[in-house]
C-alpha cells in the first residue's frame, strides 16, 4: 500500500484542511473491502448516480442516510432462522456500510432499489448567491441582471 506524506501541503497553503483530511481517508477506504460494489455515473453537469449491487436485500433492510456532506448506505439482514443446507454459497448476504463524501452543495434527491441495484440520484444545488452574475455596463447608472435574466437597479 502507498502512504503519502502530506506535511508540506500543510507548511504551503491556509484553509485546505478539510481537503487534506478527504484526501487521507480516501487512501484508507481503498484498502478496506469492496463489498457490495458499485458504479458512479455522472449522468448531467450537475447530476451524478450512484448504482450499488445489493442483491437479497430489500427495502426495508436498506439504510441510506446523508449527514454533513457524508452519504452513508448501510445493509443489515435480517437473522435467517431456516436451516438450510448449501452445496454452493455464492451469493454474500452479508450486512455492509458504505460511504461516500459528498461535495458541498450535493444532495440526494431520490433511490430506487431494482433488479438488485440500490441507485441514488444525487444533483449539485448551487444557492442564488453563488451562481454567476453579469453585471451590465451602463452610461450614468449601473444594472444588474439576474440569473433569470431580469434587470435590477443596483
Amino acid at each position: 500500500m502507498r502512504t503519502f506524506d502530506l506535511a508540506p501541503l500543510y507548511r504551503s497553503v491556509v484553509g485546505f484542511d478539510r481537503l487534506a483530511d478527504l484526501l487521507e481517508s480516501a487512501a484508507t477506504e481503498t484498502a478496506s473491502t469492496g463489498y457490495p460494489p458499485y458504479n458512479i455515473e455522472r449522468t448531467a453537469e450537475n447530476a451524478y448516480r450512484i448504482e450499488i449491487a445489493v442483491a437479497g436485500f430489500r427495502p426495508e433492510e436498506l439504510n441510506v442516510e446523508v449527514k454533513e456532506n457524508l452519504l452513508t448506505v448501510q445493509g443489515r439482514k435480517a437473522a435467517n432462522d431456516e436451516a438450510r443446507t448449501y452445496l454452493h454459497r455464492g451469493l454474500a448476504e452479508r450486512n455492509f456500510e458504505r460511504r461516500f463524501q459528498l461535495a458541498d452543495y450535493v444532495v440526494v434527491t431520490d433511490a430506487n432499489l431494482a433488479d438488485g441495484l440500490l441507485q441514488l440520484s444525487l444533483t449539485r444545488e448551487l444557492p442564488e448567491a453563488l451562481k454567476p452574475r453579469r453585471i451590465e455596463i451602463g452610461a450614468g447608472k449601473a444594472t444588474l441582471i439576474e440569473g433569470d435574466g431580469s434587470e435590477k437597479a443596483a
